[in-house]
């Protein structure tokens, strides 16, 4: 059986061989949970579901150290940002909670017209099926309850087939379930090459798909989804911010430098592009670089890093590409731009690289911010929206009229004012609109996302 070595992208020394699964032990995988789901006596009912996680919140904070550093050392996001991501799992639990006890239909008006009379209608919320999860090596704990625990919650089984590179977190997950009681087919961890994904993806008993992931690679499995099988999906975003002159520079760089360079840019609102009002543009520059040059890069189990490596060798070598041609066709550097070795690149700045340039037009995924001076709002806001990928954006001003406008032209499905644009609380909704995806996620969107709503219509001459 093929095994495929899980890495620390820091020094790629060795932290498990974990061997793939052949096609039809994950066919059968699938093949439980859907005849578990088709069996109504095998129904978890909704306070066994409240049971399971909390105790499954409760195991997590128990161990919270040791799933940070599982998490950390399979990633690369530093330790004490690996650290966040655990109290944030443990919290989505809690809101998964909270979402299910509120899950539910409505009643539908009757008796309005002749033909509606004598009758009583309501709508009831019911699981769609089997989900398949497949997720990002980012955040390689908490999008796994992001994708998982809705599922639970609301009664679907669920496969959760992680990123090849951090397949740990989620088996951590999964058998954290079964100690806390959930039956094996209700949640399974699939460790399988994309060629067996495909084929899962594809099959009719799969009823919906959750994917984060690139925007390539997630249109593609939307267009092999069964007849009637619906799917979320999160891709990248360019994640653009609009900084003018009323802004205070002073409180703003400490949250751009963290939205810009938290775990080495690879998060899909990593703060990208920055149109600064030409007025206060070199000042900003200056201290931006100079904030930037402070950072801390490297071992991501240190508590001092601030910025970890590259989740891939061939990651650092790509965004090193793209700063090399954004500089010769004309963008000012200020710092950075150097491999510190084969998995860790230096923060770097550029300074108004052309529009055309790959880091104005793609995702970089990557410790590289970049900068542009700008004249006139209306200009900025065109430029912030040139590219065909709209995830979260931010203005910062003092101006409320300034921040209306802003906030009401910027094309994203979220708009932070005085804020970077990685910010985000499990319980919001969070989306991409055009190329960077499909539905809206945060824990109550994704669960209403899973469920069906059945109508129910009494007739009775009593009514």
């Amino acid at each position: 059986m093929e095994k495929l070595k899980i890495l620390n992208p820091f020094d790629d020394s060795l932290i498990e061989e974990l061997p793939f699964e052949e096609e039809q032990d994950v066919l059968d995988k699938l093949d439980r949970a859907h005849r578990m789901f088709q069996d109504p006596a095998k129904q978890l009912p909704k306070y066994e579901r409240i049971q399971i996680l909390e105790r499954l919140a409760e195991k997590i904070q128990a161990d919270a150290e040791r799933y940070a550093q599982e998490a950390a050392r399979e990633g690369g996001k530093p330790i004490v940002d690996s650290r966040v991501e655990i109290a944030r799992a443990i919290d989505g639990i809690k809101i998964a909670i909270r979402e299910l006890c509120q899950l539910k239909g409505e009643e539908i008006t009757m008796g309005i017209t002749p033909t509606s009379t004598q009758r009583m209608a309501f709508t009831i919320r019911q699981p769609r099926g089997v989900v398949l999860a497949v997720s990002a090596f980012n955040h390689p704990f908490n999008l796994i309850i992001h994708q998982a625990i809705p599922a639970i919650a609301t009664g679907c089984p669920v496969l959760v087939k992680p990123a090849l590179t951090t397949p740990l977190s989620a088996r951590s997950i999964v058998n954290l379930l079964y100690e806390a009681g959930l039956p094996e087919p209700w949640c399974q961890f699939v460790f399988c090459s994309n060629e067996v994904t495909s084929k899962l993806i594809s099959d009719p008993r799969v009823r919906f798909l959750t994917f984060i992931g690139s925007e390539k690679v997630g249109w593609r499995l939307r267009s092999q989804l069964a007849p009637g099988a619906t799917c979320a999906l999160e891709h990248g975003g360019l994640a653009p911010v609009i900084f003018d002159k009323t802004a205070d520079i002073k409180k703003s760089l400490p949250l751009l430098v963290k939205g810009g360079y938290y775990h080495a840019g690879q998060v899909c609102v990593s703060v990208q592009r920055v149109y600064v009002e030409r007025s206060i543009a070199d000042d900003f520059i200056d201290r931006f670089t100079e904030k930037v040059k402070k950072m801390k890069t490297g071992d991501q189990m240190e508590d001092s890093t601030e910025a970890g490596p590259l989740i891939l060798p061939r990651e650092v070598e790509r965004v090193h590409t793209w700063v090399e041609e954004a500089v010769k066709a004309g963008a000012t550097m200020t710092i950075g731009g150097e491999k510190i070795s084969k998995t860790c690149y230096q923060p770097t700045v550029l300074v108004d690289p052309p529009e055309d340039a790959k880091v104005s037009q793609e995702e970089i995924f990557g410790p590289v911010v970049c900068l542009y001076r700008y004249d006139d709002l209306n200009e900025a806001i065109k430029r912030a929206n040139a590219p065909e990928v709209f995830f979260q954006s931010s203005i910062f001003t003092k101006d409320i009229d300034t921040a209306l406008k802003a906030a009401k032209q910027l094309n994203a499905l979220a708009v932070m004012i005085n804020d970077h644009t990685a910010f985000r609380v499990d319980w919001m909704p969070f989306g991409g609109t055009k190329k960077s995806g499909l539905g809206v996620g945060g824990i109550g969107y994704t669960m209403r996302d899973m469920t069906l709503e059945k109508l129910l219509v009494f007739k009775s001459e009593s009514l």
